[in-house]
């Protein structure tokens, strides 16, 4: 049921002197965009009429059919906190369509919605909680971001060892404001790096509260002269950010179907099928979860991100999905493996798929793995027939291209798009000659 309907945005702006409305949406790469308005012509906007042209977003369309809709979800209306108060800034997430009226291919929202429409068929709602990783660096004398901290704080310091602690607070205190439930926030492992964790809700809600959340914390850094940045290393010898997805289905009750106190470790024979439809489309899917270049320098052994294609019954960080130790109505499986750079919408998709899918075909789901699997011998992992995630982007392109799987989750524009995308930043990445190298065999050879 919708919070609100088109009267109803029309008169909060007028009563909260919202002069600038931002109609926002997302590319295929993650990328938050966005047409102002002004206050003037919101009922236009409400009526589904502001156009823009996509040949200009990669990824979208030609420049021959270039004319895209913007169709505001109303229940999305928030009204930036952060702004000045006269002539206030408010936003609404907008799905795209084409000119006459259909939704278009290549919108990531229209990707999830899909997949949530083949859960509420089958009875089920998909509920997510992300755990959102990031860095607060400094800045040059210009303003552009560095990868430099004066901080040296661990896990869960506090003040004054934790020199961002404030600007953590800052963002909490205006994502409440804008409706957001915050679990937790903490200081992380490595310096600098932070955590947010959301509570639980619907899956559409929460990617759409991720992609906030990334401009919130950047907004909010930048006015304290930091650069909040979601890039998965940004620096090596440390750990890289995550994007940690906790999950469960409830039917249409608002019953967690996960949940089942007969069985030993509690879960439902929908949870293990579900988990098995994970991990059986894992390597296809990680292009989606771990999207960069960049991604595959944190999935390496030692800085607490997964490699094995593996799931515990305990909370055993080394694993691809573990079960976090709450159960009853909080029973839920955490895929560990995303960072975050990824495109919530299409990685929630391809999760939400794989797992129906682990459903309704019934995937065997392997033995669970016990024990630190960083520390395990190659010879063991073979025998319990334990599989690797991609280790380059290079290798995902590999697992994604041709995959019928996940082709079906994305519709052919999105997929073909990603797929040339993709293969153009590994032929880029490939070109490069690194400090690395040339410190490595310019003196030697």
């Amino acid at each position: 049921m919708s919070r609100y309907n088109k009267d109803d945005i029309i008169r909060m702006a007028r009563e909260e002197d919202v002069e600038f409305i931002r109609l926002q949406f997302t590319d295929i790469f993650g990328q938050l965009k966005n047409v102002a308005i002004t206050s003037s012509q919101l009922e236009k906007a409400l009526d589904n009429q502001c156009m823009f042209d996509g040949s200009a977003i990669e990824g979208f369309v030609r420049i021959d059919e270039s004319d895209m809709y913007l169709y505001p979800d109303l229940d999305t209306f928030e009204i930036f906190p952060w702004r000045p108060q006269q002539g206030k800034v408010a936003r609404l997430i907008c799905d795209v369509h084409n000119p006459d009226g259909t939704p278009f291919a290549g919108d990531p929202r229209y990707v999830l919605r899909q997949a949530v429409a083949r859960a509420e068929a089958m009875g089920y709602t998909f509920q997510v909680g992300p755990e959102c990783e990031f860095f607060l660096f400094h800045t040059d004398e210009e303003g552009r971001p560095t990868t430099q901290t004066h901080e040296m704080a661990g896990y869960f310091d506090v003040s004054p060892i934790d020199l961002a602690e404030n600007v953590r607070r800052d963002i909490v205190l205006n994502l409440e404001d804008m409706g957001f439930q915050v679990e937790a926030s903490h200081h992380e492992i490595a310096p600098a790096q932070h955590e947010i964790d959301f509570q639980y809700t619907e899956a559409l809600r929460a990617a759409d509260n991720i992609m906030t959340f990334k401009m919130a914390a950047k907004t909010i850094a930048k006015r304290h002269g930091l650069h909040a940045t979601f890039m998965p290393k940004p620096k090596e010898g440390v750990n890289g950010s995550g994007m940690h997805i906790n999950m469960s289905l409830s039917d249409r009750e608002g019953k967690n179907v996960f949940a089942d106190g007969t069985d030993p470790l509690k879960l439902s024979p929908l949870a293990y099928s579900f988990m098995a439809g994970i991990l059986h489309h894992m390597k296809a899917m990680t292009i989606l979860t771990n999207p960069l270049v960049n991604s595959y320098k944190r999935l390496i052994p030692g800085y607490d991100a997964p490699i094995y294609i593996a799931w515990s019954s305990t909370s055993n960080r080394s694993s691809l999905i573990r079960i976090p130790s709450p159960r009853g109505e909080s029973t839920r499986i955490e895929l560990r493996c995303p960072d975050s750079a990824m495109n919530p919408y299409l990685a929630l998709a391809a999760c939400l798929q794989a797992g129906l899918d682990g459903i309704e075909k019934n995937i065997p789901l392997p033995p669970c793995v016990e024990g630190n699997m960083f520390e395990m011998e190659p010879e063991e992992l073979k025998k319990r027939s334990v599989e690797r995630i991609p280790e380059t982007l290079g290798d995902a392109i590999e697992a994604y291209e041709g995959n019928a799987f996940i082709k079906h989750v994305l519709g052919e524009h999105i997929y073909t798009k990603y797929l040339e995308a993709k293969e153009k930043e590994w032929r880029a990445f490939r070109a490069q000659v690194t400090d690395w190298e040339v410190k490595q065999y310019l003196y030697k050879y």
